[in-house]
């Protein structure tokens, strides 16, 4: 093994560096909710997030028995510690005296990067969940105006979704923000309510969200249905519809719409044959659909995110037990800024000493209503 002198001062310098760098390269973990990281955890660990349901205002009569209070029946939605990954690199001599000096190595920065953009990539995979929809797919929005944003920012605020006013994102592409940050209504004082202009190419809180770019935004591979029908009345709430006619598939996170009103969807089981069967969607039918109703199926594109903090739950804990057995070096630590949990494992094998930063986290959807897409 190392000297354990050595790695007694190299191992809090490369924690505490791996931990800056993480932050510094994980964008989706500060923007969602992040309140139920508590305990340690091991993997396979589940946590219940509590959804409360709508309650209706009643008006009081005086009676000698309590009003029925049972219409509110909360629900949760649970959070796995499934997610256990590890990034790991070879260190010299030489670069361990120069992680001891500050100057963290070339493979660490690398191993980092790894796990943020791991991590990163989780979070926003979670928008197949999402069936606010604005923009025009296959065109990266923001050229000459922000009507992309309103329309998705007037979906989250509707009836149907009820999506609370604060805290909001808005996560783009770098095509996105490249075209966003040259928008009068973000860069004139009289727009802004402010008198600084962008000066670091940072947009900031515009509209009603905070804006951010992200390397990491996916893009959705649409399926290929087409001339896709009812094939019989979808009433109002309903979350399946009869088809007919039309070719192709659907997958998963596709978004539909009807051709009878505006309302989008968002597709959650695969359909390999439209022509026959039926399609699963959310969120249930806003208006009843006729038999023999087209559905438009939107294209392929990039999914710039827009979405309330509560949208997405996202859970990372220190590990429990870290070496039960005591032969290694271990060492975890929580960033006090992003509250991101990492750990450094320090093994001695064939002559060689390796190093590797590993993470425990999960990730789930908790208000589906509370997310939507600005389609590139």
């Amino acid at each position: 093994m190392a000297n354990s002198n050595t790695l007694t001062e190299v191992i809090p310098k490369l924690l505490a560096q791996g931990l800056l760098a993480l932050r510094e390269n994980a964008i989706m973990p500060r923007l969602v909710n992040r309140a139920y990281e508590v305990t340690a955890g091991s993997q396979g660990d589940t946590i219940d997030v509590p959804i409360p349901s709508a309650i209706t205002a009643s008006a009081v009569t005086h009676d000698v028995t309590l009003p029925d209070d049972t219409g509110s029946v909360p629900t949760k939605v649970s959070v796995a510690l499934s997610q256990w990954y590890e990034a790991a690199f070879m260190m010299s001599d030489k670069d361990m005296l120069e992680a001891m000096s500050g100057h963290i190595p070339m493979e660490a920065s690398e191993a980092i990067k790894a796990l943020a953009n791991n991590v990163d990539n989780a979070i926003l995979a979670n928008y197949t969940a999402f069936w606010a929809y604005g923009g025009t797919a296959g065109t990266a929005p923001f050229a000459s105006d922000a009507s992309a944003w309103l329309t998705v920012r007037a979906a989250l605020g509707s009836s149907t979704n009820l999506t609370p006013k604060r805290p909001r994102s808005v996560v783009l592409d770098v095509d996105a923000e490249a075209n966003a940050v040259g928008l009068r209504a973000f860069q004139d004082a009289s727009w802004r309510a402010e008198t600084d202009g962008i000066r670091e190419g940072e947009i900031g809180r515009k509209l009603g969200a905070d804006w951010y770019v992200d390397q990491n935004i996916p893009t959705h591979t649409a399926g290929t249905a087409s001339g896709t029908l009812a094939a019989a009345l979808g009433v109002l709430g309903a979350k399946t519809i009869a088809t007919d006619t039309g070719t192709g598939t659907l997958v998963v996170g596709d978004i539909i719409s009807f051709a009878d009103h505006s309302q989008t969807y968002v597709i959650t089981a695969a359909n390999a044959d439209v022509s026959t069967g039926s399609i699963a969607f959310e969120p249930g039918l806003q208006t009843a659909v006729p038999d023999t109703t087209a559905i438009t199926l939107r294209a392929s594109h990039v999914v710039n995110l827009a979405f309330h903090r509560d949208a997405i739950a996202f859970v990372n804990r220190p590990f429990a037990g870290a070496d039960p057995v005591g032969i290694g070096y271990y060492r975890s630590a929580v960033d006090p800024e992003s509250q991101l949990a990492l750990r450094l494992e320090v093994s001695r094998g064939y002559k060689r000493t390796r190093f590797a930063y590993d993470i425990l986290y999960g990730d789930q959807v908790i208000r589906k209503e509370f997310g939507g897409r600005i389609a590139g």
